[in-house]
């Protein structure tokens, strides 16, 4: 399975899919969130206005993920996750967090896509550890991924030492 970290822009990459660290209503937000649907531009917001709630407000519950096409982004298309809340580890965060990996990859897979990029999934706003986020992530990818050499994933990290805690996680799994 090729697995790699690097430092990008992931609204510049070329990849089948990226993977938009979002909030439930799917409408934009800040962070990665905000500079996805900037770089879209307004068709990603009217697309994942019409994705169909299953609560009031909520488009997206925590753990799922939701496909949109991916508009004026170099990407063919969005995968949106939810990410948890960090509350110190006491609400199963870690296998909510896990849920948005495994769930992005169903996507990939049920659209025959074979290269995605993530961002650091909850690590922003929501607060949770990097450090604890990245192993997380690793550990999921490599389980799902496991003897599939056909899927190209990308870290995407937006900094020097976003990147160095990921590659570490990367290199202990």
């Amino acid at each position: 399975m090729p697995l790699k970290v690097s430092i990008a822009d992931i609204t510049t990459l070329r990849v089948d899919a990226i993977v938009n660290a979002a909030n439930p209503s799917l409408l934009g937000g800040g962070g990665v969130d905000g500079a996805i649907h900037r770089a879209a531009g307004p068709a990603l917001l009217e697309a994942c206005r019409a994705l169909p709630e299953s609560a009031p407000g909520v488009r997206c519950p925590t753990g799922e993920a939701r496909m949109t096409p991916g508009f004026a982004l170099a990407a063919r298309y969005v995968i949106h996750t939810v990410g948890p809340i960090w509350h110190g580890g006491t609400r199963d965060e870690a296998q909510f967090l896990a849920l948005c990996y495994r769930h992005t990859l169903r996507l990939l897979r049920e659209h025959r896509l074979r290269t995605i990029a993530y961002p650091a999934i909850s690590c922003g706003v929501y607060g949770y550890p990097a450090a604890n986020a990245a192993e997380v992530a690793v550990r999921t990818l490599r389980d799902e991924l496991a003897g599939d050499d056909a899927i190209d994933v990308t870290l995407c990290c937006f900094s020097e030492s976003m990147r160095a805690i990921f590659q570490r996680a990367l290199s202990a799994a």
